[in-house]
């Protein structure tokens, strides 16, 4: 019998927010791409009796992050897309009352794609725009109680 004492709910992946340059960038509808990989790199050495190969760990590779939002009369995500600037953003995940669980900081983001949105007059579906950012690193911390 599992120990119940122990139990932990896990979080709800929608509440987040989007931040940068210390302000929230709510309304955020999808956030993905926190993703982060070592390539292993085969090797073997000329001594080895053995005819395998040994696996350490090379370069990490970080995925791009996508962020999608209902498109408004904001300009913010077009204008960062032209002027090509590196900023620090965050990912932070709340529970239900807005409490600050995990923050993701990413660093050196920039933009490299921004799509917009669908249109066809048979749908009632929101019109959204996406962003796409090429960033060089994760760093994720966690502000909630481990009690």
């Amino acid at each position: 019998m599992p120990n119940v004492l122990n139990y932990h709910d896990p979080y709800s992946g929608y509440n987040f927010w989007v931040e940068w340059d210390k302000i929230i960038h709510a309304g955020f509808q999808e956030c993905s791409g926190l993703d982060q990989t070592y390539n292993p790199v085969k090797y073997r050495e000329g001594t080895d009796k053995k005819l395998v190969s040994r696996q350490v760990r090379g370069l990490m590779t970080n995925t791009n992050i996508t962020l999608k939002r209902g498109i408004a009369s904001n300009h913010e995500l077009w204008d960062w897309l032209e002027t090509f600037e590196r900023r620090e953003v965050s990912i932070v995940l709340s529970d239900n009352q807005g409490n600050e669980l995990i923050r993701w900081n990413i660093t050196n983001c920039w933009p490299t794609s921004w799509t917009g949105p669908s249109f066809n007059a048979t749908s009632d579906e929101i019109a959204t725009e996406t962003l796409v950012l090429v960033h060089e690193g994760i760093v994720k911390l966690e502000t909630a109680s481990k009690s």
